[in-house]
């Protein structure tokens, strides 16, 4: 009689190479090994050279069930931890990653420490993994990292561009009132406008390489066996329907921040997944502050502004009165180092705090934030509906505009930025936000959707179901099958089956 060799299941997990890709990634691999996983991290090599710079030459040490691996995504070396290059990263990991990934998992089914990969989940633009995940007879499932909205608008380009609504004609219709345009066509989207569609269609390009990157690559995520969003059933129950009916494999695990306090404390709990060293004095500095009396702003990882917008940003906190915490990038100001005026620094140095970055997902949970100035990335508007917190929304492009849109005319939990920075606008928005009847009311809003959402990621609620479900009807479902008929093998008895 044989005996029995009992084997943990084995996920590849395979992140896009930009920041707000890389954290919901890393969070869903944490939750996996929470579920008797073994993990392999897979990123690029130049963005594990820069975890390595921002954490600390131990910062992807391999622990015994999670480790780390890279592929080449065809970049240039860099030392330096400038903005990403998003236009770039897409080009070069679609054509550079499949056969290094394919050839990653080959060395490790070799590797006598570890147990075979028995399944794949890749970043919703990287569908590289789908075709390796073929190739290898694996199952697979496409994390969508950004909001259901998004994809949504993303599966429409081939529209978009079949009605001749983009590429636009010239420069002109960005500024003549055309993208104010109303779109009531795409199912499941409300008060939307052309503006608010992902910016990639505002080109005047017809090979521009984003507008056919993204949209192809939302259509590819239906080649997967398995979509899993970012969100939770409450937030965007109207088009996460509409998905539904064009591919029904849908899990919502969201808001991953929340769903991830399940993880239990071990050696995973020190591992960020930051580009850049995390200022620890931000949450001390929180804790000497009142409640709700800090107004918090951050505009991402990639972000930029021009000097004169960064003058007005700083003017209008300065000449609110109240007190702030800023995260100002080296690089955030277009083609040179941000550098604030020692008039302003000498103005707010009683009341406001400057870094060039933070432990956002805890800084948004923290009592004393009353308002986010944010440009509306995915992670940031899930954090500050974990924390209850309501925003000023300033889009930058992709689909900071569409969640932008969402969270001020659908949910109601904060004001919008509308035309030129103006540090009088500015210093309104915040004093409305902070002291207003309206940022009572945005706040109050904020609260309900906290309360929802942690309804969605608690044991038994929406997202914590189906976050057991796609991994026994997908991640588990050839494995299963497998284990029992090869090798005299059995899962592991952590696994969620």
């Amino acid at each position: 009689m044989s005996s029995v060799v009992v084997e943990k299941p084995h996920a590849l997990c395979v992140t896009f190479p930009s920041q707000g890709h890389i954290t919901p990634m890393t969070q869903l691999a944490k939750l996996l090994h929470s579920r008797g996983f073994h993990i392999t991290f897979v990123n690029t090599e130049v963005i594990h050279r820069r975890l390595l710079r921002s954490s600390g030459p131990d910062a992807l040490k391999a622990l015994p069930d999670f480790r780390f691996e890279t592929i080449p995504d065809g970049l240039p070396h860099s030392d330096q931890d400038d903005t990403e290059d998003f236009l770039a990263i897409c080009y070069s990991t679609k054509r550079n990653c499949l056969a290094p990934l394919i050839d990653l998992v080959g060395r490790l089914n070799s590797t006598s420490d570890v147990p075979n990969v028995t399944c794949i989940v890749s970043d919703g633009l990287m569908s590289f993994g789908v075709q390796a995940a073929e190739k290898l007879g694996l199952p697979e499932v496409q994390l969508w990292t950004a909001s259901a909205c998004s994809f949504m608008c993303y599966l429409h380009y081939r529209e978009l561009i079949k009605r001749g609504i983009t590429p636009l004609k010239d420069e002109s219709y960005l500024s003549n009132g055309y993208l104010d345009t109303p779109v009531n066509w795409i199912p499941g989207l409300r008060n939307i406008r052309l503006k608010d569609i992902p910016s990639f269609i505002q080109t005047t390009d017809p090979n521009d390489i984003m507008l056919d990157f993204m949209g192809e690559e939302a259509q590819n995520c239906l080649n997967a066996p398995a979509i899993i969003f970012n969100t939770f059933d409450d937030l965007e129950h109207e088009v996460l329907d509409e998905v539904a009916r064009k591919f029904p494999n849908i899990y919502t695990i969201g808001p991953v921040p929340l769903l991830s306090q399940h993880v239990p404390d071990s050696d995973l709990k020190s591992i960020r997944s930051s580009l850049w060293k995390e200022d620890s004095d931000c949450l001390q500095w929180l804790d000497k502050q009142g409640q709700n009396s800090v107004f918090y702003a951050n505009f991402g990882s990639l972000t930029v502004m021009t000097e004169e917008q960064l003058l007005e940003f700083a003017w209008g906190l300065a000449n609110s009165k109240h007190l702030f915490l800023w995260i100002v990038r080296p690089d955030a100001v277009m083609g040179e180092s941000a550098t604030l005026p020692k008039e302003f620094l000498e103005e707010t140095k009683d009341r406001g705090l400057i870094s060039t970055w933070c432990a956002q997902d805890q800084v948004l949970l923290h009592p004393s934030v009353g308002a986010f100035l944010t440009h509306c990335g995915w992670n940031s508007i899930l954090e500050t509906i974990s924390g209850g917190v309501p925003i000023v929304s300033w889009a930058s492009f992709a689909d900071q505009q569409t969640n932008a849109r969402y969270a001020t005319a659908n949910w109601e939990i904060g004001m919008e930025i509308d035309g030129n920075v103006q540090r009088e606008n500015i210093e309104g928005i915040v004093r409305e936000l902070m002291e207003g009847e309206g940022g009572k009311k945005m706040r109050k809003n904020a609260s309900e959707w906290r309360k929802k959402a942690e309804e969605a990621t608690k044991e038994r609620g929406s997202s914590y179901n189906n976050f057991d479900r796609v991994i026994k009807e997908v991640l588990l479902a050839k494995t299963r099958f497998d284990v029992t008929r090869q090798s005299g093998r059995l899962p592991h008895p952590n696994c969620a089956l």
